[in-house]
């Protein structure tokens, strides 16, 4: 297969045209290295559509992106073919890179995504939480999977314009079955790891040399899975006590003793349950709870995400960010009561706030 954008054209498509998903697209965009991202959009896709989209960034100053192909679904990404216009082509897509919010609890993207994928496709997911590859590694035995983890601030301040705060970075890892650093990998898997580490190559180095993201980094498996559960001990502890604390962001939480106290112990479970589930313990050079804490109690800001979509009725991420690592853990011989508890109370908060919806219709 190659895989070099001065071979042949490369077809990128994102499915979800949020602020990260336009943000991250906009740096892949280069025609005259034949490199082409297109992007899948709901609510925003008239405005893109006529528009491009408008970007505000703290790192590479104000532009307009105008996607190769914008579709206002992922079937019209499937079907609206074109040799040399501004369809999806006809040999199928290189990269689909999915950048929507994981809510297996809601729906099953994988299924989604399935008539994007061809024989050469290879599957991005930039997405929160662990777990998170598993259903698409079921679906698509055969095709490489790049996990990839970023801690960009970007938000989309109306419909076709995105504001990029602060940072770039995003880590990228080859997916194969899960098992990391357990076990020795079957020959299709070694051959799923080698074809997706020199696809994540590529990918980087797009980004890179022709975008401009200084910070692309490329991992192993284990390690991006390490970095995936290193992010969750942030997220698994702030977003879900947001909520149940009544509406207080990360900072704010802090000065409560007992929410402190609570802050720490789920970073804590989380930190102690690692080395039985990835077979290796989290690198020194990665942030312990307690500095952690430190950090974010000096960095009084925005809500959390998941406190932003309980307070406007959304789903929560709760599977990825909770349930998942409740269940893999369990898997791997550890319970972990602090973040089963919350999960279990997450989950009823939102079944009877759907149920009291659907009873006043």
């Amino acid at each position: 297969m190659q895989s070099s954008a001065e071979s042949r054209p490369v077809h990128i498509l994102f499915v979800g045209a949020g602020a990260v998903g336009c943000f991250y697209a906009s740096r892949l965009h280069h025609p005259a290295s034949s490199v082409y991202t297109s992007l899948t959009a709901r609510s925003n896709y008239s405005v893109i559509a006529k528009s491009g989209v408008t970007l505000q960034t703290h790192s590479f100053g104000d532009y307009n992106f105008t996607p190769h192909a914008v579709f206002p679904s992922v079937t019209a990404a499937a079907e609206t073919k074109s040799e040399d216009g501004f369809g999806a082509p006809r040999d199928g897509w290189d990269y689909v890179v999915v950048t929507t919010k994981a809510l297996p609890d809601q729906s099953d993207d994988s299924q989604l995504i399935a008539p994007l994928i061809s024989a050469k496709s290879c599957i991005v997911l930039i997405q929160n939480g662990v777990g998170v590859e598993e259903p698409y590694r079921k679906r698509f035995p055969r095709n490489p999977i790049i996990s990839g983890v970023t801690v960009v601030s970007a938000e989309q301040i109306k419909q076709g314009t995105i504001r990029q705060n602060r940072w770039t970075r995003i880590s990228l890892g080859p997916y194969g079955d899960g098992r990391t650093g357990n076990g020795p990998a079957s020959e299709g898997t070694k051959r799923l790891l080698t074809e997706g580490h020199a696809r994540m190559d590529d990918l980087a180095r797009w980004w890179t040399e022709l975008g401009g993201i200084k910070d692309v980094e490329t991992h192993t498996e284990l390690e991006l899975q390490t970095i995936r559960w290193h992010k969750l001990t942030i997220n698994a502890a702030f977003n879900p006590t947001a909520v149940a604390s009544g509406g207080r962001g990360n900072a704010d939480q802090l000065k409560d003793p007992e929410l402190r106290e609570h802050i720490l112990g789920i970073m804590n479970e989380i930190w102690t349950a690692v080395p039985k589930i990835l077979g290796k313990p989290f690198p020194e050079n990665l942030a312990t709870p307690e500095r952690i804490v430190r950090s974010t109690e000096r960095n009084a800001g925005a809500k959390p995400s998941m406190l932003l979509d309980w307070e406007a009725g959304r789903p929560m991420e709760l599977e990825v960010i909770l349930g998942n690592p409740v269940r893999i853990a369990r898997h791997a011989g550890v319970e972990m009561p602090r973040l089963q508890s919350i999960y279990a109370l997450l989950k009823s908060m939102q079944e009877v706030r759907d149920a009291s919806r659907k009873a006043k219709l």
